[in-house]
């Protein structure tokens, strides 16, 4: 007897930005990562200063990028989080709090400066906050990738259905000051939570006037997840794919890789540094299970590693 598959390979799509449209599905688009902040996880400060920003964002273009992801606030553990003209909504370890024309200040050089050097490139922006979305889509920008999923600022949606624009909806369990203490889930747990999730973000879309077409889903990897449920995670992440968009993985060097790479560094998780080789086994994992787009922050190895990974899923197609 055949035994019923999980639909875990991706199907071909259209995704509609302000001005254009990504074809999704024949091949992983590789999503470069600009961290123009003082305290980003994998590389903060390095890329603060506008100029240095820029030349690293088209270096990753040069290396293949198919689009960049540029954030000026970092949302990783021990930073504040606050929609705009509202309360702070997470404090942890007394972080000040990044405010909206601080990320803008950071962010609109940025964008202006690739977009003069390379005007066909396509730019993600990683806010929750609505005044910075508007002033970065007004900039040229083409997504807003909001790790929300539209909980934070609730003006957000609205300014999305205004610009027309891509939008990446992402999965985050609760608040980041909530997350050290939040109880572990079994696979089926965590995995009907973030389905829960992303379908309440999904509805936030609709109700704005969001148009499907226009959203990608991220399970938000990291983002109130704690070690291995990371994994569990990633191996059902196909299931997502019943939603009926979309999926974008962004699993690079998070510390859940480091942690596994821990037999190799005297039982400790290996530093940001040494997490390359894990991030790449990782990233061709997710595109296995349904990724059509993966951030990252090496764009040439990515690439290449989605190449393979594409030709396993072309494989797959065929053979059904």
């Amino acid at each position: 007897m055949e035994m019923a598959q999980t639909p875990t390979i991706r199907k071909f799509s259209s995704w509609k930005l302000r001005d254009r449209t990504l074809e999704l599905g024949r091949r992983t688009l590789v999503c470069g990562v600009v961290n123009v902040t003082p305290d980003s996880f994998s590389d903060g400060g390095r890329f603060l200063d506008a100029e240095a920003a820029i030349e690293h964002a088209l270096s990753l273009l040069d290396d293949g990028a198919h689009l960049l992801d540029l954030g000026a606030e970092s949302t990783r553990p021990g930073s504040r989080v606050a929609a705009a003209n509202g309360p702070i909504l997470a404090t942890i370890g007394g972080a000040r709090q990044v405010t909206t024309g601080e990320e803008q200040a950071r962010l609109l050089p940025v964008v202006e400066g690739i977009l003069k050097a390379r005007p066909e490139a396509i730019l993600s922006i990683d806010t929750y906050k609505a005044a910075t979305a508007r002033t970065a889509l007004a900039a040229g920008a083409q997504i807003i990738n909001d790790v929300s999923g539209f909980n934070w600022d609730p003006l957000l949606a609205g300014v999305c259905a205004e610009w027309s624009c891509g939008v990446v909806l992402m999965h985050t369990r609760g608040l980041p000051e909530e997350w050290k203490a939040q109880s572990r889930l079994e696979p089926d747990e965590l995995l009907g939570l973030v389905r829960s999730g992303l379908t309440e973000s999904l509805g936030k879309a609709a109700a704005a006037g969001v148009p499907e077409e226009a959203i990608a889903l991220d399970p938000g990897y990291g983002f109130g997840k704690r070690g291995d449920e990371n994994f569990s995670l990633l191996a059902r992440q196909g299931e997502l794919l019943t939603l009926g968009r979309p999926l974008l993985a962004g699993v690079s060097r998070k510390s859940f890789l480091g942690r596994a790479l821990s037999p190799l560094h005297k039982g400790q998780a290996a530093p940001v540094a040494m997490r390359e080789t894990a991030s790449v086994a990782a990233l061709v994992a997710s595109i296995l299970q349904g990724a059509s787009v993966v951030r990252v922050h090496h764009v040439r190895s990515a690439v290449e590693a989605a190449l393979v990974a594409d030709a396993i899923v072309a494989a797959s197609k065929s053979g059904r």
